[in-house]
């Protein structure tokens, strides 16, 4: 999107050339899984002309770090074990004289 998309102006639509896009706070379905949800008064650019939306960048990412299934889950580490290697004896070995 443009630099005015951040000002909240409206500009020239890229589908139908003829129509502004203006923002509007409209209802955003998307599936998670197999469920449908649903997300009221969503930031989305609205064609005057003839409809085409564009939902906001920022808020898409957002919504998609809020419907993560691992969102706000601590992250795992890898717990390092180290290779079985020879052992070392610190006793010493008797001397066969």
């Amino acid at each position: 999107m443009s630099e005015s998309t951040h000002q909240n102006e409206p500009f020239p639509c890229r589908e139908c050339q003829a129509g502004m896009m203006r923002l509007h706070h409209v209802t955003y379905f998307t599936w998670l899984g197999e469920e449908l949800i649903t997300v009221p008064n969503f930031p989305a650019w609205v064609c005057d002309m003839c409809g085409k939306r564009e939902y906001d960048e920022q808020a898409i990412s957002w919504l998609t770090m809020l419907l993560s299934p691992n969102a706000g889950m601590p992250t795992r580490r890898v717990k390092q074990t180290r290779q079985p290697g020879p052992r070392k004896s610190n006793l010493s070995q008797p001397s066969m004289d």
